[in-house]
């Protein structure tokens, strides 16, 4: 349900399948969500909703129609991107206008190819018309190593 509430109708399912497994805290919350061996998501203690790893991401980004969630970057920061570095504002080509700050976010490149999930810093108004600082504090790319 908090996947579907956080990301959109039905996606809670396809997010986590039949078969999915749960890692509990020491207060019998869940915390991380696996799928065949991978991690998919992790709660956040603060607030519950989820944050996705690069499998999660592929999945909501494969579900959700055009800029839905999306932070588009140029065609220069994607490398940095993609390597798990943050996206600045300067480099915000197109951004979801219904997103607001502290949202998981798809950052992809002008043909809409995936290339780090993250949590946007600011809103997009504020993004747009900036011309410095950090818009997106990118989680995981898809060719970093890093992963929580």
């Amino acid at each position: 349900m908090i996947a579907d509430y956080q990301f959109g109708k039905g996606i809670g399912k396809e997010l986590f399948p039949e078969g999915s497994t749960f890692q509990l805290s020491r207060t019998k919350r869940v915390r991380q969500v696996f799928y065949s061996g991978k991690r998919i998501a992790t709660a956040r203690a603060k607030d519950g909703f989820f944050t996705l790893s690069i499998e999660g991401a592929s999945i909501v980004h494969r579900l959700l129609p055009g800029e839905k969630l999306r932070v588009v970057v140029s065609e220069d920061a994607a490398p940095f991107v993609e390597a798990g570095k943050t996206a600045f504002a300067k480099h915000i080509v197109e951004i979801d206008p219904e997103l607001r700050a502290g949202e998981e976010v798809l950052v992809t490149d002008n043909t809409d190819r995936l290339l780090a999930t993250g949590q946007l810093l600011l809103s997009p108004a504020e993004i747009l018309s900036l011309d410095s600082g950090a818009a997106v504090d990118v989680r995981v790319g898809i060719t970093s190593k890093k992963e929580e």
